[in-house]
């Protein structure tokens, strides 16, 4: 099951009564998961963070610039645009639960879903975002740099297959192996139609 369409069961199942619809509600996702759900995985350097109004002018839309610098997954070009919704135009905020939080200058290791022809939203929403921090010394090499996942804020997470409510699994690790771990996913996903054509 794709996690668009998990996360469509659970909205359902979120109407039908069978979780709590006062905090926002998502699927938890395995970092494997999300590596092979995703259209591309890039890592890159935040270059501009501005909130505006949706084109109906009825919602407030916040659009995240990232500077590529490496692509993990996909050929997502030198930039790409992060559009999620919420965030502050004048005096007017809106909040979203559950989604992750950018800042200018900011290093990152995003999960991403296509969203229309130019821009895409994070895979997982918040889980979807790494914080890569590196030490002063380091600065520059993967050596001593950390991947440290985003915070859900007060977002439940649900076991995509027990469909209870459940702790997130994703724990801070260097960035090497966060790399690492998504280059066996992805070679994992492909080895698995070379297998069945063999059969």
């Amino acid at each position: 099951m794709s996690i668009r369409h998990a996360v469509r069961t659970l909205v359902l199942a979120a109407l039908l009564g069978g979780l709590p619809v006062e905090a926002t509600t998502m699927l938890r996702a395995d970092l494997p998961q999300m590596a092979q759900a995703s259209d591309a995985v890039v890592q890159g350097v935040v270059r501009r963070v501005q909130s505006r109004w949706s084109g109906d002018k009825r919602r407030i839309v916040t659009d995240v610039e990232i500077e590529v610098t490496e692509s993990l997954k996909g050929q997502p070009g030198g930039t790409v645009l992060v559009t999620q919704p919420g965030g502050r135009v004048g005096d007017i905020g809106q909040v979203v639960g559950g989604l992750a939080t950018f800042s200018e200058g900011e290093e990152v290791v995003v999960f991403l879903e296509k969203k229309g022809a130019a821009a895409f939203q994070l895979s997982g929403m918040a889980q979807g975002k790494y914080q890569v921090r590196r030490s002063a010394s380091g600065s520059g090499s993967e050596v001593g740099a950390m991947a440290v996942p985003a915070p859900t804020g007060d977002a439940v997470l649900v076991d995509p297959k027990t469909h209870q409510e459940s702790a997130s699994n994703a724990k801070p690790v260097t960035l090497a192996q966060l790399k690492s771990a998504i280059r066996a996913a992805l070679q994992a996903q492909q080895a698995v139609p070379a297998k069945k054509g063999a059969k």
